[in-house]
């Protein structure tokens, strides 16, 4: 418990006091992240957050992870470095999609090869349990590819990223706490911490973004928490068993999972490469709703603290169930989102075609009226 409270503490100081000269050497060197008509900020913010919270996330967990002689943290520590390194250059200097997806896999490697952490069982999930060790590898890279880049597509509102990673590093952190997974409860409650003290400067109105340093880093992290955590709460045994544990981890990730899902589907069925960007995702609806970035953002991690509340209390109907409740649930809940939006454009447009239309007929009447306009858009006199 020392351990946890420490790492916690350790990674919010060092994050809270390392923003400030972040945003100042951003300034310096005019490392912003500029607007354009795809982003939803309006003037040039500062994007190297993930390096404060990285050094803060570090150094908590080098100090409290406790030296065991079996421990996977050292080949964590190397894929920790690998992803900022790709991170940071992106920030910088860009990366193309496929330099990107080759540093997310060596990093995945690290972890999944090196220290042994696999997805080996279903769980009676479609009636499978163990699986081939094949498979296994393919479901876990393609599980650790997809929730890092669930949260890198998701971090497109003040504070959503932020939040959400939080929420689900403190669930998963808690969980291993509470089942005596002290490396694991470290790791969690240390991005928790590092996260919650660059949330102070990244709510809207936002200082600084975590940028792609911060958003992969975050992915990462939470993909070892899920993994680990299907592992542990899917042995029987455990001393905090946890039924239809497949659709419980869904649930843990299901904001930044379905919507980055969802995303590719549409991307793919238009034809379009699935990360070509666009403005699509859950949280470019709210905004058209006329939310805010706090109150987008808030909405988000509700609905994702609610089916997480959801998935622990009836996780004894089964995986399939459970899985086909929250994925229609998900589904009707974007499609009358998606209604709103369409609604509201199409009352803008008429909005917009009757003011066009007034102005025409205003510009009919003024020859009638003795009023002309000149070039300069001046009323006066014939």
């Amino acid at each position: 418990m020392e351990n946890v409270l420490i790492a916690t503490v350790l990674s919010f100081v060092i994050t809270y006091f390392a923003i400030p000269v972040l945003i100042r050497v951003a300034e310096l060197k005019h490392l912003y992240d500029e607007p354009d008509e795809r982003k939803s900020h309006k003037s040039r913010i500062p994007t190297l957050g993930g390096i404060a919270f990285f050094s803060g996330f570090i150094v908590a967990t080098a100090v409290c992870v406790p030296a065991l002689a079996d421990s996977p943290f050292q080949y964590m520590v190397a894929a920790f470095f690998v992803i900022f390194m790709v991170g940071m250059k992106d920030d910088i200097v860009g990366l193309t999609p496929l330099k990107k997806l080759i540093g997310q896999l060596m990093a995945s490697f690290a972890v999944i090869y090196l220290s042994n952490l696999q997805i080996s069982s279903m769980y009676g999930f479609l009636g499978f349990n163990a699986l081939p060790p094949h498979f296994s590898l393919l479901l876990t890279y393609f599980t650790f590819l997809v929730v890092i880049n669930a949260f890198n597509l998701i971090d497109g509102v003040d504070g959503l990223a932020g939040s959400v990673g939080m929420l689900v590093s403190g669930v998963l952190g808690t969980y291993f706490l509470y089942t005596g997974q002290l490396v694991y409860a470290v790791l969690g409650f240390s991005m928790a911490g590092g996260l919650a003290a660059f949330l102070i400067y990244n709510i809207s109105p936002a200082r600084i973004f975590m940028g792609d340093t911060g958003s992969l880093l975050v992915g990462l992290v939470n993909a070892i928490l899920t993994i680990k955590f299907i592992e542990v709460a899917g042995n029987p045994a455990g001393k905090l068993p946890v039924e239809s544990v497949p659709a419980v981890a869904i649930a843990i990730l299901i904001l930044p999972l379905f919507d980055t899902l969802r995303v590719f589907a549409v991307r793919m069925l238009h034809g379009r490469s699935p990360f070509a960007a666009d403005r699509n995702h859950l949280h470019h609806y709210l905004l058209a709703l006329n939310l805010n970035h706090r109150q987008t953002t808030l909405v988000c991690v509700v609905v994702n603290a609610a089916y997480i509340a959801f998935a622990f209390y009836f996780q004894h109907i089964g995986t399939g169930w459970l899985l086909a409740c929250m994925i229609g649930s998900a589904l009707i809940l974007t499609g009358v989102l998606y209604q709103l939006k369409k609604r509201k454009e199409t009352m803008l447009h008429k909005v917009n075609l009757a003011t066009v239309n007034e102005t025409k007929a205003v510009v009919e009447v003024m020859p009638k009226s003795g009023i002309k306009v000149n070039p300069k858009g001046v009323l006066q006199d014939k």
